[in-house]
């Protein structure tokens, strides 16, 4: 499935919702305001960027109609992230891969970790390399070193969203800070998000610190990416899709570096190309 449009950059993590729509029990958060697919391509479209990839929000659990519905609106324009129950069906992962779904979201913040090397967790992170989707996880920075490995280690890419929420910044003095860099070193199919700094309390330059120390564990910049986390939920007051522009073209000045992280790795990854 392929877009008419030229490839001038892709937004990799956006959400959007209806307060109307059936939430999960048991949610920390719950949205009073509708962001729309069109409101987000407004934005991303003012920032000269031609494609998307949506991913979904915690609060609607594995009920995936919204983005379903998003892709089939804007074919190759955009991709989807899903939240699956681990023992998904076969046919049911088929037709969301079909839909354009790339890929399965771990929201882990707030969660208590599992054993992901266990039996069941590795079989359905198999499952997703095998149509080639990604696994991408939010969780806090220090604890990679601990789960990273084991899901790696099934062969699906494992995308590190929002820097993996340093707090404050990455700090290789930090003994925990320093064994996820390592891992980052010794584990090529992982890849980091270059999204909402604002979400560790990252100002621009803690954020660029961080980019350095990601950049050289992980050997040069092919596993880099860039999400705008619009609408920006519970930070609405803080930043924009603007500012968040902004500040990626202040993070990557070379214009050579933002063309591989908007366009070059991202096309590959989510199955632009």
């Amino acid at each position: 499935m392929t877009s008419s449009l030229p490839l001038t950059g892709i937004d990799t993590h956006a959400h959007i919702f209806d307060p109307c729509a059936p939430m999960t029990p048991g949610r920390r958060y719950a949205p009073r305001y509708t962001a729309s697919v069109e409101a987000w391509l407004g934005h991303m479209e003012r920032a000269g960027l031609s494609h998307g990839v949506l991913v979904q929000p915690s609060f609607y659990g594995t009920d995936n109609r919204l983005v379903a519905e998003a892709l089939a609106a804007h074919p190759g324009r955009l991709r989807g992230i899903a939240v699956l129950d681990r023992l998904v069906p076969e046919s049911t992962l088929a037709e969301m891969d079909a839909q354009g779904f790339v890929g399965a979201r771990l929201n882990l913040v707030g969660r208590e970790l599992e054993e992901y090397a266990d039996r069941d967790w590795q079989r359905f992170f198999q499952r997703l390399a095998e149509i080639g989707w990604q696994v991408e996880i939010q969780r806090a920075f220090e604890d990679f070193a601990r789960i990273l490995p084991a899901i790696a280690r099934a062969g699906c890419p494992v995308m590190i969203d929002h820097f993996g929420l340093p707090q404050g910044g990455i700090d290789p003095a930090n003994p925990a800070h320093k064994a996820v860099l390592e891992v980052l070193r010794a584990t090529p199919n992982a890849w980091v998000k270059l999204s909402a700094p604002y979400r560790s309390g990252q100002d621009a330059a803690q954020a660029a610190t961080s980019l350095a120390h990601l950049r050289a564990a992980m050997g040069g910049m092919d596993r880099l990416v860039w999400g705008s986390d619009w609408p920006h939920t519970q930070h609405e007051k803080d930043t924009s899709y603007a500012r968040q522009a902004a500040r990626l073209a202040q993070l990557l000045p070379d214009p050579a570096d933002r063309h591989r992280v908007l366009v070059e790795n991202p096309a590959a990854l989510f199955r632009f190309t």
